[in-house]
């Protein structure tokens, strides 16, 4: 028997129109290209969100189409994320730090039939225009800095300029496709998530659930994690439907940059990954003073060395230390601290800060062993992690092979991260299945080596990888990034460092210094990019 309650569909424009009519005096402020800071609140955002989609309908954009982005973090944007699945198209975000070839496969795999693109990016599409699809190209600007170009660019302002601020919006099941977002490719060819009005909207009410009671009423939020990457974390549609103002940074994330704006307009809540944390800590210690209001981080993407989070605790800035990927919308769990655990001492809070939180409403965990089956949830097992909700994906864009390697045979999807979870749901990332070391047998994670070394005050950035080793099979090698070039950390100093935490085995047997180190598109240490440069690397001795 079913109950006799109304069924409305959960579209993502609903989280806009309740803003517009429920919070006056929240909204957006960005710092543009054009060099400004701009203002608005979420009623004009809606109205400039009718503006838009009827001039995508008037140019022809109708339900699953795919309109593609190529932007920094900005109002602009932000309208784009409403206007393209409030006329039941498909809003793909590209994330234009991927190779060109990467944009190229993405682009044409996807099917994009417009993109939208910030000033910064126009020297990009002019030079890939012969190899990217037909597209039309709005340049995200005004008449006045519109630039001469070779692609018959339209431009943003002059498309939403005299338009009706107003409209019906058309209705349509909550499962239809809202969002389009690539993995950044570093294993294998990049792979579509496609996400639903549906998924996005119990996305932002999980971190409502999970994290809405560590950033209080109505905070100031820095999404520092790009709009282009996996829905900028669920901000887009968790602030408007708690009433919470974003400040956007453009393209300016340097740690003097983001000081700035934080202090400037009172951030309260901050949300990247651990290099932008890195970089805002730097300039702190610089300042000699944290931005005023800023009493909260929440830092995903890879693992948050310790020794960061203790530095950013002891100035009263409570780090949420979070996991997730494009394929759980992405949060799938959150270190928020329950009322118990917080009146406990330093030390023990901080070992908790270290793991991956707990899992978030919505989303199941397990873990299995090499034989598929599930593993006890004790602390001491670890296992592959697989996931299953309903903000989690069931397959890929396009790509059944993909899909169905995925997903297990029970309907779980396969994270390729080795966990363990205790007995009260913490979750500890032990590594990625493919960034393990398996030295005589023996696994070595590669991850608390590296937290353990970027202790030291030599080290700004640490990667441990395999290297071949004649007896051993592999061996670990360490990469480090000197904070400065001038002064080494030797190998007798990290050995000390690690002495009381790890196994003679486990030590790495060699350091080779980088000036910098490669990156993935998404903010993270190229690993990938590592094991290439070093795969004939034997340290002394082992020849």
């Amino acid at each position: 028997m079913d109950g006799l309650m109304m069924h409305r569909p959960l579209l993502q424009g609903g989280l806009l129109d309740y803003a517009a009519d429920s919070f006056p005096a929240a909204g957006i402020v960005s710092r543009r290209v054009e060099g400004d800071l701009h203002r608005q609140d979420y009623a004009r955002t809606r109205q400039r969100v009718a503006q838009l989609s009827l001039a995508l309908e008037e140019l022809g954009v109708g339900p699953g189409d795919r309109i593609a982005t190529l932007a920094w973090n900005g109002h602009r944007h932000f309208e784009i994320y409403y206007a393209v699945p409030n006329i039941g198209a498909i809003c793909h975000t590209i994330n234009p730090r991927l190779s060109p070839e990467q944009l190229i496969f993405i682009t044409h795999h996807a099917g994009d039939r417009m993109i939208f693109a910030d000033l910064t990016f126009l020297p990009l599409l002019e030079k890939l225009k012969d190899h990217l699809p037909q597209m039309q190209v709005v340049l995200m600007t005004d008449a006045a800095h519109m630039p001469r170009n070779s692609l018959d660019a339209l431009c943003y302002e002059d498309l939403l300029a005299g338009r009706p601020t107003t409209r019906d919006w058309p209705e349509f099941p909550e499962t239809t496709a809202s969002g389009l977002c690539y993995t950044s490719g570093t294993t294998g060819k990049p792979k579509g998530v496609l996400y639903s009005h549906r998924s996005n909207v119990l996305h932002a009410l999980s971190i409502a659930a999970s994290i809405g009671a560590d950033l209080g009423n109505q905070p100031r939020i820095l999404p520092v994690v790009p709009l282009f990457h996996v829905n900028a974390w669920g901000l887009p549609f968790y602030a408007p439907m708690v009433g919470a103002s974003l400040v956007m940074p453009g393209p300016h994330l340097d740690g003097a940059s983001l000081w700035d704006l934080c202090e400037t307009e009172g951030v309260q809540s901050a949300w990247g990954v651990p290099t932008i944390w890195q970089g805002l800590h730097a300039e702190i210690a610089r300042r000699g003073a944290k931005p005023a209001a800023l009493r909260h981080i929440v830092v995903g993407g890879s693992a948050m060395p310790r020794s960061l989070t203790e530095a950013f605790e002891k100035l009263d800035i409570d780090v949420n230390h979070a996991w997730g990927m494009s394929e759980t919308s992405p949060l799938g769990s959150q270190g928020s601290l329950t009322s118990d655990q917080r009146d406990r001492p330093f030390p023990q809070r901080m070992a908790l800060k270290a793991t991956q939180g707990r899992r978030v409403l919505g989303v199941e965990m397990k873990i299995v062993g090499p034989d598929g089956q599930r593993l006890p949830h004790d602390g001491k097992a670890s296992g592959l992690l697989h996931v299953r909700g309903n903000t989690v994906a069931s397959g890929y864009f396009r790509d059944d092979e993909a899909s169905a390697e995925a997903i297990d045979a029970e309907g779980w999807f396969g994270t390729g991260d080795i966990a363990s979870i205790d007995a009260n749901g913490w979750v500890t990332l032990r590594d990625r299945a493919k960034d393990l070391i398996k030295s005589g047998g023996e696994w070595i994670s590669s991850i608390d080596v590296e937290n353990l070394a970027v202790a030291h005050p030599k080290v700004a950035q640490c990667a441990v990888i395999a290297m071949p080793h004649p007896k051993w099979g592999e061996r670990p090698l360490m990469v480090v990034k000197p904070a400065d070039p001038q002064d080494l950390p030797g190998m007798d100093e990290i050995r000390a460092l690690l002495a009381p935490h790890l196994a003679e085995w486990q030590f790495p047997d060699d350091i080779v210094f980088v000036d910098e180190m490669p990156m993935t598109a998404t903010g993270k240490i190229s690993k990938l990019t590592l094991r290439e440069r070093y795969h004939d690397h034997v340290a002394p001795g082992a020849g």
